[in-house]
């Protein structure tokens, strides 16, 4: 799986409407065949940053980079941004969330 994460740093005025800008980009990514997860974060400690999860299969890089909603995406979001965003990006075995054993629930 290609696991990603963004940190995204919103310009104050537009922090609460981020999820809402967002949406075409969101539910386009979603609909993607190689999307595994997509989900939106918002810090608890700095409420203008979001952070990003995204989960693809491993051949899926290239059709999510080239999707329309991701071509809009690069031409409209940054204007709400703050700085350009940071990411992590790797690649790991499966395809799936594991389980945290230090916290297992009985």
């Amino acid at each position: 799986m290609i696991f990603i994460c963004v940190r995204w740093k919103i310009k104050p005025e537009y922090a609460d409407q981020w999820p809402e800008l967002t949406r075409t980009y969101t539910e386009g990514t979603r609909a993607e065949p190689g999307n595994l997860f997509f989900e939106w974060a918002r810090s608890v400690e700095d409420p203008n940053e979001y952070v990003l999860i995204e989960g693809f299969a491993d051949d899926a890089a290239e059709a999510h980079v080239n999707a329309p909603h991701f071509k809009k995406g690069q031409e409209e979001l940054p204007q709400y941004v703050q700085e350009t965003p940071k990411i992590r990006n790797m690649q790991i075995p499966g395809d799936h969330w594991d389980e945290l054993g230090e916290f297992a629930v009985d």
